[in-house]
C-alpha cells in the first residue's frame, strides 16, 4: 500500500498521537460522567440504557474539552441531537454577531427565551 508523500512520517505520527491521546481523554471523561449522573439527556429529557446510551453523548458546558473537574461541573449529558442542535446554536451566534469593530468576537448566545414573561403573567391578573 503506498504511503501519502505529502507529509512526512513523523507529522503523520504526531497527528495520530494527538488522536489518540484524545480518544483516550474522552473515553475518561464520559465513563466518569454516566457513572456520576443518570443516564438522561439535559436538554430533551429522554432516557438512555442498553446499546441506546451510545448516543448519550458528554456536552461542555463552556465548549473547553480540557476542563474536566473531577466533579463532573462543566459537563452534562446530552443525546446526539441535542448536541448538535447546541452546537449549532453557538456557530449560528457567532456568526450573526460578528465581531465587534475593535472588540473581540463573543461566543455566548444572549437569546432568553423567557424574557418579559413576568410582564406577561402580570397581564392576565
Amino acid at each position: 500500500m503506498a504511503q501519502n508523500k505529502s507529509r512526512p512520517d513523523s507529522d503523520r505520527d504526531f497527528v495520530a498521537a494527538l488522536r489518540r491521546e484524545q480518544e483516550a481523554r474522552m473515553r475518561g471523561y464520559r465513563e466518569q460522567a454516566l457513572k456520576m449522573f443518570a443516564p438522561i439527556c439535559g436538554r430533551c429529557g429522554r432516557e438512555f440504557e442498553g446499546k441506546r446510551l451510545r448516543e448519550l453523548t458528554v456536552h461542555h458546558k463552556d465548549h473547553n474539552h480540557d476542563n474536566n473537574p473531577p466533579d463532573g461541573s462543566n459537563w452534562e449529558l446530552l443525546c446526539v441531537y441535542c448536541h448538535d442542535n447546541e452546537h449549532d446554536r453557538h456557530s449560528v451566534a457567532d456568526w450573526s454577531e460578528g465581531p465587534e469593530a475593535g472588540g473581540p468576537q463573543s461566543s455566548v448566545s444572549t437569546y432568553s427565551p423567557f424574557a418579559g414573561l413576568d410582564a406577561l403573567l402580570k397581564r392576565k391578573k
